[in-house]
């Protein structure tokens, strides 16, 4: 399996305001952070499948916490704060989510290892 490459995407950082220089440091370094963990676990798996379920795992971590931003945006609004770097994260996790899926090489065994988890957990089409 190919290594990942991934990035903060130049319109949010742009949407930062102009105080958001730290956390446009901060997006970038946790970006670059997150992209060497998933190709050391990539390197360090047996074969695609593993590789998919390391990538899968962090996936997961990632719609969870986009969740959690997700829900913090109305709570800032109702307490007049702004919820400007709420959003920009949310967003972050959100368009590296979309880039992993897009990896040609990932994307297939993606939706392999998340039907095969879905059969492990005993879940069918009939429960969903």
């Amino acid at each position: 399996m190919d290594d990942i490459s991934l990035g903060v995407p130049k319109p949010l950082l742009e949407r930062l305001p102009d105080d958001g220089t730290d956390a446009a440091a901060d997006m970038q370094q946790a970006v670059a952070g997150w992209e060497q963990r998933l190709n050391r676990a990539i390197e360090g798996a047996d074969d695609d499948r593993e590789a998919a379920g390391y990538v899968l795992d962090a996936i997961d971590r990632f719609e969870d916490r986009f969740e959690t931003y997700d829900d913090l945006v109305p709570e800032l609004r109702a307490w007049g704060q702004s919820p400007i770097y709420a959003i920009a994260w949310r967003n972050l996790y959100a368009d590296v989510i979309a880039q992993l899926h897009e990896h040609d090489d990932l994307a297939e065994h993606l939706d392999r290892e998340r039907n095969a988890r879905l059969v492990e957990d005993g879940i069918r089409l009939q429960d969903l």
